[in-house]
């Protein structure tokens, strides 16, 4: 199966595993701003040893390009080791020189890839 088949996409206010993306819907090209990514803002996710998520990876597709380019990957280890429980939430300081769009793909250990994105536009 390719791996486009298998990702996910639902609305994040129903989903607890679809990624949210923050930021300026208009930025000015060239300047920096920054972009939250986030599971489960809506619907929390449990983040136990036995159902979490393990990452999200932000891309950054310009207009016109075939390809997205990645922004950053960020990795959630702490699932009840040691008391320790993370979050799945990252922030991201980027700039563009175009409009484009935004995308996350999560990873839940159960539930597989899930994506969210948005559209944003460089003045």
């Amino acid at each position: 199966m390719p791996l486009g088949e298998m990702i996910q996409t639902a609305d994040w206010k129903k989903e607890k595993h679809a990624p949210v993306i923050e930021c300026p819907d208009v930025v000015k090209a060239g300047d920096v701003f920054d972009v939250q990514v986030s599971v489960g803002q809506e619907i929390p996710h449990p983040n136990t040893a036995e159902h979490h998520i393990r990452w999200i990876a932000l891309y950054f597709q310009p207009e016109g390009s075939k390809f997205p380019y990645q922004v950053g990957h960020f990795e959630f280890s702490g699932h009840g080791e040691g008391d320790v429980f993370t979050t799945p939430s990252a922030i991201a300081s980027l700039k563009v020189d175009k409009s484009g769009v935004l995308r996350a793909l999560s990873f839940c250990n159960i539930h597989g890839l899930w994506e969210g994105e948005k559209e944003i536009v460089a003045e």
